[in-house]
């Protein structure tokens, strides 16, 4: 029984040692392969540097070229898992009329140039390289806030927001500048406000500017809030294009009005500041009462609001 254990531990032994003996072998012929030199082709991709400040690369320009090399084994392995990125410059740019172009002998020495010495270049797919470009234009449009502000009861924002920069550069190809006039920020709520606020918001690219950038990013918007007071007053009514030889009395003869400011502005504003005036001449249809407009109104106040539109008359001849 001890013998027969003895021997098959051997013969395991024995196999094991031949697997390692063929693993040694095929690792040396395989270093041996892949160490001798071959023609083949592979494809490398292509990254554009050093594109001029008044030009932008299409999208459809091509990204990769087919070549043939003469390397070693290990470098078309390499090759393989890890595609070379060659980097093309664009700074000795050529163009005739209209078309963009890198000439074939100037393509090839770049691509020579980014090779190990022990890689020969043979052959390149791409003879001259055409580029597709965009002109590019720039354009300065004002920036549309697009916050919704809701005030805390009793208070208001005072005047516009201010927006720094209020002006935004749009840089890209001319075709899609046409169409933009504006730049809107991100949303953003701000509820409950009782004072004064700065915030930064973020400035949203239209969609229709796929090629475009802007020369900022976000902005800062600041808006001054106040606490308002409101305040009736009665103002006297003012017939005006009565026909000659004629009196009218108006019921009422004076009109509420409501204003709203600041409560320091409000100690200030009396009834001689407004006018309420009804024309006589303007047409009623069938509504024989007259009409009311407010005419006249101080400064700085949030809003004055007539709290009735229309009076009533009494006509009579003197």
């Amino acid at each position: 029984m001890e013998q027969k254990e003895v021997k098959r531990s051997n013969d395991k032994r024995k196999i094991n040692i031949f697997l390692i003996f063929l693993l040694c072998s095929f690792l040396a012929w395989l270093v041996s392969k892949l160490s001798e030199t071959y023609v083949d082709r592979t494809t490398f991709d292509l990254e554009y540097i050093n594109v001029p400040d008044s030009l932008l690369l299409a999208d459809n320009t091509f990204k990769q070229v087919d070549v043939k090399l003469r390397a070693s084994g290990f470098q078309f392995l390499g090759f393989n898992f890890n595609r070379k990125i060659i980097k093309v410059d664009l700074s000795a740019i050529e163009n005739n009329d209209s078309d963009f172009y890198i000439a074939e002998l100037d393509f090839r020495k770049q691509i020579e140039r980014q090779l190990s010495a022990s890689i020969t270049l043979l052959e390149v797919d791409q003879d001259t390289v055409f580029l597709d470009f965009y002109e590019l234009g720039s354009k300065e449009v004002p920036i549309s806030p697009n916050i919704n502000i809701n005030p805390a009861q009793n208070y208001l924002v005072d005047g516009k927001l201010a927006i720094e920069p209020s002006l935004v550069v749009i840089t890209g190809p001319k075709n899609e500048l046409d169409i933009v006039n504006t730049v809107s920020t991100s949303v953003v709520e701000l509820n409950e406000i009782t004072e004064d606020f700065t915030i930064v918001v973020d400035l949203v690219l239209p969609e229709e500017l796929k090629n475009s950038e802007l020369s900022e990013k976000n902005v800062k918007i600041s808006g001054n809030v106040f606490r308002f007071s409101e305040k009736v007053l009665k103002i006297p009514v003012e017939v005006i294009n009565i026909p000659e030889g004629t009196q009218i009395k108006t019921f009422p003869n004076s009109l509420e009005v409501l204003c709203k400011a600041r409560i320091e502005r409000l100690k200030d504003i009396g009834p001689l500041d407004f006018k309420i005036v009804a024309d006589f001449q303007e047409e009623r249809g069938g509504n024989q009462n007259l009409r009311v407009s407010l005419i006249e109104k101080p400064d700085n106040v949030y809003s004055v609001q007539l709290l009735e539109n229309e009076v009533e008359f009494i006509l009579k001849r003197e």
